[in-house]
């Protein structure tokens, strides 16, 4: 089974290109595939199978940023349905640093009642949204001294 589920995989491929500057023969150079095999994923006229999605994915460094923007929405109402609000991220996708084999790194607000397993299953729910593993930290905890989270924490 794949890393990323797209109802749409021609337009998640076309975006991830785009985003890394990229021709179409230049990614399918570096997924190993023929450019034509590549234009007619983006095109919609070839099925593209979970497997061959997260390959050519990975050429084109796909970005965690790209995937939280995309489903931003998504996250927001996974997070009220776990009782989370004020979702912000830290990081490297706050900062602009991400890259493929980056996560994402979540500071919530928890309501009263919220437990840790709701956190867990947060992080669990926005992975399977966004195809990229998450940590989830809330933000009413004691943290380290000189902890850049909380200044550098953006809204979701």
């Amino acid at each position: 089974m794949g890393r990323f589920h797209a109802e749409n995989p021609s337009e998640l491929i076309r975006e991830a290109r785009l985003d890394a500057g990229l021709t179409q023969a230049e990614l399918a150079r570096r997924a190993g595939l023929r450019q034509p095999s590549l234009a007619q994923m983006e095109s919609g006229t070839r099925n593209v199978s979970e497997e061959m999605l997260d390959r050519v994915l990975e050429a084109a460094d796909y970005r965690p940023s790209l995937a939280l923007e995309r489903n931003f929405n998504a996250v927001r109402k996974a997070a009220s349905r776990r009782g989370l609000r004020n979702v912000r991220v830290f990081g490297s996708v706050a900062r602009g640093e991400d890259n493929f084999n980056s996560d994402i790194d979540l500071l919530v607000t928890p309501d009263k009642g919220t437990t840790l397993f709701d956190l867990a299953l947060f992080g669990e729910d926005v992975r399977t949204i966004t195809g990229f593993t998450t940590d989830v930290i809330v933000d009413d905890g004691p943290f380290p001294s000189g902890w850049q989270a909380l200044r550098e924490a953006v809204p979701v």
